[in-house]
């Protein structure tokens, strides 16, 4: 078939389908349609009219089993995505024309197939790059063996010359190692000769009475060699990773704060709701660290306020000033004249902690609801939450465990967004933020029938700028240069789920 005669009956069949017929398969003078919708879709297959429309059927019911396998989202971009996935799955399915008597185990198993061609080339390509790195270490060994006899002649050679001299001492003593103790006298000979103590530096070689030969260019002519094969294997297309140490610059740091001093409020959450409603455990830790820019800027003091919540219980550092903290809410040394620690190779230094760990179900930032019904061969499933007015909630995720599926869940109905982990059998449900406009929320999905412990514990993550303690750096107060103006800062605050969960 050509292009052109493909392009004509795929521009047609849109033009048929709304006719408002309601069955499967259209009929035309040539062509036979058979397709089936998937979603906003179609997936279609086109036939002549002698073809077996039973077989059709089966064909086209294999085709659409196939089609969730390879793509997460059954929409236009989501199998643009995975269109070449789709294409070869196709293609083991339908041969010449003919449907071929396979299952979707098997199709995923030979499109994954590794091949022995690709294999056994890449060996041979590796036992070449070993058998060179092995002709290599052995040219460097005859290198380096041919350099020492070069050096046994030379001082063979100038030792039988010295012999002969008559200004032995003056002449050694000029080129002599060091002053202070690096000859003997040979009591046969009565010459004095230069020896190099044990523990003589390597830089101290280079001014040995054997001057050294210079150094000999095969170690380069080897690595030139290595080059070029590696430039060889290169432009034959292959993919060749070279031996480079690692480096202390190589690791990605993270960047150096630019303010003087950095103050990071932080509270983890680690909280699990019951089901049926209510707590089974509680427990929120705060940390208040600080970071300096300068170490010559760290005689200060940090002036705090907290929101005076009871349940919260504060625990200063040993090194802090806890008199001086309890009266006036100062975090200082207890000797002013040491600085702080600049704390620049973690996360800060830490000044204050916190915990609490009694709360009532007001208090959580977010209460999941999830009621699981079965109803025919079905399983309707309805997740609500419920946040707290007391947190504006950030990067929401909502994790319900399924049963194992060979598609995606039918969702019926989501405030936010979704996504189905097929690997994990994980449906995601994802809110980017919870404000005073969606503090409540809901989704609604269908799975076959399934015990209702199989949705249980469900996993939320979430992140938060406000917290709990309430607490706050108001200022920092300089120790030298008789107080002066208040140093410059910044305060950052989160409160994260640590591990949040319904069980």
């Amino acid at each position: 078939m050509s292009r052109i005669r493909i392009e004509g009956l795929l521009a047609a069949f849109p033009k048929l389908v709304g006719m408002g017929k309601q069955h499967t398969y259209i009929e035309t003078e040539n062509v036979r349609y058979v397709y089936q919708p998937i979603e906003a879709l179609f997936l279609l297959l086109v036939t002549t009219k002698q073809s077996n429309i039973l077989e059709d059927l089966d064909t086209l019911r294999m085709l659409s089993k196939l089609v969730p396998e390879y793509s997460m989202s059954l929409d236009e971009e989501g199998i643009g995505r995975a269109a070449f996935e789709l294409i070869f799955a196709f293609d083991e399915v339908i041969s010449l024309g003919h449907k071929e008597s396979v299952t979707v185990a098997q199709v995923k198993q030979y499109c994954e197939m590794e091949s022995h061609e690709e294999k056994l080339h890449k060996l041979v390509m590796q036992s070449k790059i070993n058998d060179t790195k092995d002709v290599m270490k052995r040219k460097a060994n005859e290198i380096d063996k041919s350099k020492i006899e070069k050096n046994r002649d030379i001082k063979g050679f100038n030792s039988m010359s010295s012999m002969g001299s008559g200004r032995l001492d003056s002449s050694f003593n000029d080129l002599s190692i060091s002053s202070d103790g690096g000859r003997f006298r040979n009591s046969s000979f009565d010459m004095i000769s230069d020896v190099e103590p044990i523990n003589t530096k390597a830089k101290d070689r280079s001014r040995s009475h054997v001057t050294a030969p210079p150094k000999s260019s095969g170690m380069k002519l080897g690595k030139s060699g290595k080059n070029q094969l590696m430039e060889s294997l290169k432009a034959e297309g292959e993919d060749i990773i070279e031996d480079v140490k690692p480096t202390g610059q190589s690791r990605a740091a993270a960047p150096p704060p630019t303010d003087p001093f950095t103050l990071t409020v932080e509270e983890k959450l680690n909280v699990t709701l019951r089901r049926d409603g209510g707590i089974s455990s509680f427990d929120m830790q705060g940390t208040l660290s600080l970071q300096i820019l300068n170490q010559e800027d760290g005689f200060v003091q940090v002036q705090i306020e907290t929101g005076g919540n009871p349940e919260i219980l504060f625990k200063t550092h040993p090194n802090i000033n806890r008199e001086l903290f309890n009266s006036e809410s100062i975090l200082g040394l207890k000797r002013p004249d040491q600085p702080f620690p600049t704390g620049q190779g973690g996360d800060g230094v830490g000044l204050l902690r916190w915990r609490m760990q009694r709360a009532d179900e007001s208090m959580v930032p977010l209460t999941i609801n999830c009621w699981p019904s079965v109803s025919g061969s079905d399983t309707y499933v309805s997740i609500e939450y419920e946040a707290s007015s007391m947190f504006d909630l950030t990067n929401v995720i909502i994790s319900v465990p399924l049963p194992a599926l060979r598609e995606a869940p039918e969702v019926k109905q989501c405030d936010g967004d979704w996504r189905y982990d097929s690997r994990n059998s994980v449906l995601e449900w994802s809110i980017l933020l919870i404000d005073n406009s969606n503090r409540n929320g809901s989704m609604e999905f269908v799975v076959p029938p399934v015990d209702s412990g199989v949705f249980f514990p469900i996993s939320v993550q979430f992140a938060a700028t406000s917290t709990y303690s309430g607490l706050k750096v108001t200022g920092m107060i300089p120790l030298r240069d008789g107080g002066g103006a208040t140093p410059r800062f910044v305060q950052r605050t989160q409160l994260i789920a640590q591990n949040y969960q319904v069980a």
